[in-house]
């Protein structure tokens, strides 16, 4: 028996599939309006949010960088002409502001870290001691910057006539991969380690120097220790 043939007027009369799904998506969304519409606006506002929290955060890194600036210019003028102590009262309110308005971003990071190296440089070691610690954690995500402040740590401590905590600072950067400041934190650790009565150990700091950076200021130095 032969299959039956389907006419062209039966076809017209079957329902369309797209026309049936369309059909169906439309009573779910029906039936489903507000829940889409809380979705769609869920949506927009948090693309609002993230907008304008961008926006906000760009002008704030932005007046940080600005008063940065302002501050930084103020404190080379006076440091010419007073001296580090005189030029570390006159900027302390500048930075103190900079530092409560905007310690969460880069400006006011970059603040804090300069307001150490002022505070060292005036002989306010306790005070650099503190805000360098800080810095430390603020750029632990950049190996450079992180061993420039753990440097700065070694000589602030060296300062405070605590050699131990600071061998134990420049034993922190020869640990360190690569080889930035690997040379100066070698000829520190001989420098101190013979201060504490550890021949022994500065002599290996500075064959460090002669073994692994030939080409180091402090090379020459090194050598004369070891011959």
């Amino acid at each position: 028996m032969g299959k039956k043939k389907i006419t062209r007027k039966a076809l017209l009369n079957e329902p369309d599939e797209f026309i049936t799904f369309t059909s169906k998506l439309l009573n779910l969304a029906a039936k489903y309006q507000a829940q889409l519409l809380y979705a769609i606006c869920a949506v927009v506002l948090i693309a609002v949010v993230f907008s304008v929290y961008g926006y906000f955060e760009r002008k704030s890194e932005s007046k940080a960088y600005s008063m940065f600036e302002n501050i930084m210019r103020e404190y080379k003028i006076s440091l010419k002409n007073n001296g580090p102590e005189k030029a570390l009262d006159e900027v302390k309110a500048g930075f103190s502001d900079i530092i409560e308005k905007y310690s969460g971003n880069s400006g006011g990071k970059i603040a804090r870290l300069e307001f150490a190296n002022i505070c060292y440089n005036a002989g306010k070691i306790d005070t650099a001691i503190d805000f360098y610690s800080k810095a430390l954690m603020d750029f632990n995500y950049s190996s450079s910057i992180k061993c420039e402040i753990i440097n700065s740590l070694g000589y602030a401590y060296e300062e405070k006539k605590d050699l131990k905590s600071a061998v134990n600072f420049f034993e922190k950067i020869v640990s360190e991969q690569g080889n930035f400041l690997k040379d100066e934190a070698y000829f520190n650790l001989g420098r101190l380690y013979a201060l504490l009565g550890n021949e022994t150990k500065s002599k290996e700091a500075y064959k460090k120097i002669c073994s692994d950076f030939p080409d180091s200021f402090y090379f020459a130095i090194a050598k004369e220790h070891i011959s």
